[in-house]
């Protein structure tokens, strides 16, 4: 067999975002990439809202279901265009998403996943051909596992990419994927204990006022130069918005500069000892801080949006706090950090300390990794077999309801002190 003619595509079907790869199945080479907003988007922002749309109408259901579907194949097509293949020369498609993605995806039920015990339908990887999701592709399909109602492929891919050979770290190590869903899991001993925090889609620069996804002329950085606040964006285009990466270091920096106090009120120009204070006034009746103005557009950030990114920094940090009471460990004694996320760019992980995510520690042993569920997608293309095997050994923390999780988003809600 030629080499041109065994090529397979990895997905990260993502709440927010797909990302797509094409890879040669011989040399492992990847071809080919791609990405863009999941469609679905248009029936809901996050997990919740889909799922509520999706149980309370059918035809909800057949809707995202066909946005998805189409998108995907629309994105086999870029992706074999890119490289000049042909459909014949595709065998797998590997998927990797979060329950409601997966389930939604296949036009299954999802009022398992809504309503408890919050289960999905099944739970270990499943093949169906590219025919039956109305593919024109005469390739295998593969989902991968689900570990829980709240843990889903994405996860088992992140961590599959990442943890070579894997299997549990000697030492306490957190993984985060920061997303609308924010998927944490930990290694403790022989154990893998995993978790989901509904963070909504702030982290991924959705229903802020200038939010957008990690494109072309997303504000991707935020950072003085002297007393001038200057902003990088992806590719260096011209500002027409923000994107993760960008909203955390925006907040981060306010921080340290006394533009927002600990509870997330954006202060007044007269209470703000820097120049920044110039930058704040009110866009459509509301506080806003100004991060880009040309004769094209401006770029704020709303009060509402930094009330969003408490809402999700909250969530995530008491999710990561109830997996280390799981394991009975602190926060400190977590040995190293894996991040990853659809944020558009490195992300300091200052930042993340700087909104009360991380701890000192944390910044200290944080590792980024770019594209970290795809790779694991990949990765699973050419030795599938560990998948499952990883899959069944994670133990699932759900945190829906519970006293821990509640007490510790509580306590963590307000923005640390600057240090």
């Amino acid at each position: 067999m030629r080499s041109a003619d065994s090529l397979a595509i990895a997905v990260d079907l993502g709440t927010t975002t797909i990302a797509v790869s094409l890879v040669n199945l011989v040399s492992g080479e990847r071809l080919a990439s791609a990405g863009c907003l999941n469609p679905q988007r248009e029936l809901g922002a996050d997990v919740v809202s889909r799922l509520d749309a999706a149980c309370r109408s059918e035809e909800a259901a057949r809707r995202m279901a066909d946005l998805v579907r189409t998108e995907l194949h629309r994105l086999a097509e870029e992706l074999l265009a890119q490289s000049g293949a042909s459909r014949g020369s595709l065998r797998t498609i590997a998927v990797a998403g979060n329950p409601a993605m997966e389930h939604l995806l296949l036009g299954l039920p999802v009022r398992s996943l809504a309503f408890p015990p919050h289960r999905p339908l099944f739970t270990d990887g499943r093949h169906l051909s590219a025919r039956e999701l109305g593919w024109e592709l005469s390739a295998d399909v593969f989902l991968f596992p689900l570990p829980g109602g709240f843990v889903g492929g994405d996860t088992v891919a992140f961590l599959y990419g990442v943890a070579d050979p894997p299997s549990p770290a000697p030492a306490p190590t957190l993984y985060l994927d920061l997303g609308t869903n924010g998927e944490i899991a930990l290694t403790a001993g022989d154990r893998f204990l995993a978790t989901s925090a509904a963070a909504g889609p702030a982290f991924e620069g959705g229903n802020l006022a200038c939010g957008m996804a990690a494109l072309p002329g997303a504000i991707s950085r935020v950072f003085l130069e002297g007393e001038r606040l200057a902003v990088a964006t992806i590719g260096g285009r011209p500002a027409v918005g923000i994107c993760g990466s960008g909203v955390l270091d925006t907040i981060s920096l306010l921080r340290e500069h006394g533009v927002i106090d600990v509870t997330g009120r954006l202060l007044p120009p007269a209470e703000i000892p820097s120049s920044l204070g110039n930058r704040v006034t009110e866009v459509e009746g509301a506080p806003a801080f100004i991060l880009h103005r040309d004769a094209a557009r401006t770029v704020w950030l709303s009060q509402e949006d930094i009330r969003q990114v408490q809402l999700a920094k909250g969530a995530i940090r008491a999710g990561m706090e109830v997996l280390f009471q799981r394991a009975g460990i602190l926060a400190d004694e977590v040995n190293s950090v894996i991040l990853t996320g659809s944020f558009g760019a490195v992300l300091d992980p200052r930042s993340l300390k700087n909104v009360g995510i991380f701890t000192e520690k944390m910044v200290q042993t944080s590792l980024f990794v770019r594209e970290g569920a795809l790779h694991g997608v990949e990765k699973a293309l050419f030795a599938p077999e560990g998948v499952t095997r990883l899959a069944g050994a994670i133990r699932v923390i759900p945190l829906s309801g519970t006293p821990a999780f509640e007490k510790n988003f509580l306590a963590h809600i307000n923005f640390p002190q600057p240090r």
